[in-house]
């Protein structure tokens, strides 16, 4: 059931299941708390699940436009003390991980650990300067255009050939409910954001999960996170792309279950 919680000006919507270790599921662009329901319904056996719409996602408010990642991991750190959490394993994915990265760097205190799933050190972290500027021009562009336009254009690059049509529709349904401004934020935060500077530093145990035929976050970013990141574990599944929670569920929460039981 989504739920709501004021947070600074802002209305931020989450669903929250479960009982156990604290689990907070943090989504990529063009995605919200839906996106998780593969992880929900199986994983609030075993923990206490948070899955945030983030700000500019979902039934979430609009955050100012200026917003980068220091704002987004700021109210993600107000958000979860105004649910009474004081210590969560964090789980990003795609954008989700930059996000977790910038938590763990402002707000250390409330991470027990890290899962980052087919993620970046942001983009200008781990892409070349074209890259990055070409993805930023892309998204820009796409925020002002109708979803039948250009949503059909990143399923190829998030999911496999071999997804069943149904999960590529489900995926498109989500993405093309996306907000304008916080498609356009988020792609402007992630243009900005480089977390290399800070990963060695981490000191908390840090699980990578990679699918092998990710075309979005590819294995070279997988390898260049696990070599910086002394605790880092690497962990990478074939045949699935980008989107792996929801292309291979089962893996994908079999690995989340027994790394959180291993570290708590």
């Amino acid at each position: 059931m989504l739920e709501t919680v004021e947070v600074g000006q802002l209305r931020i919507a989450y669903r929250r299941e479960g009982d156990g270790p604290c689990l907070v599921l943090l989504h990529g662009i063009l995605q919200d708390s839906r996106s998780w329901r593969w992880q929900i319904d199986v994983l609030r056996d075993d923990f206490t699940v948070i899955a945030w719409d983030a700000p500019g996602c979902g039934q979430s408010d609009d955050p100012p436009v200026d917003w980068r990642m220091t704002e987004l991991a700021d109210c993600l750190d107000a958000f979860l003390r105004a649910l009474d959490v004081r210590k969560a394993h964090i789980l990003g994915l795609s954008l989700g991980t930059t996000i977790a990265l910038e938590l763990y760097r402002r707000h250390p205190e409330v991470v027990d650990s890290l899962i980052l799933a087919s993620g970046y050190a942001g983009w200008v972290g781990s892409l070349s300067s074209e890259e990055v500027a070409r993805r930023l021009e892309s998204c820009l562009v796409q925020s002002e255009q109708d979803p039948a336009d250009f949503v059909p254009l990143w399923i190829p690059g998030i999911l496999t050939d071999s997804a069943p049509k149904a999960l590529c529709d489900e995926v498109a349904a989500i993405m093309a409910d996306f907000h304008p401004a916080g498609f356009r934020m988020m792609a402007r935060a992630m243009a900005d954001a480089d977390m290399r500077d800070m990963l060695d530093d981490i000191d908390v145990q840090t699980l990578l999960l990679f699918g092998e035929e990710d075309k979005r976050a590819p294995l070279n970013i997988a390898r260049a996170l696990h070599q910086a990141i002394p605790t880092a574990t690497l962990t990478t599944v074939p045949e699935v792309g980008h989107l792996l929670n929801c292309e291979t569920p089962a893996v994908f929460n079999d690995a989340i279950k027994r790394f959180v039981h291993d570290v708590s």
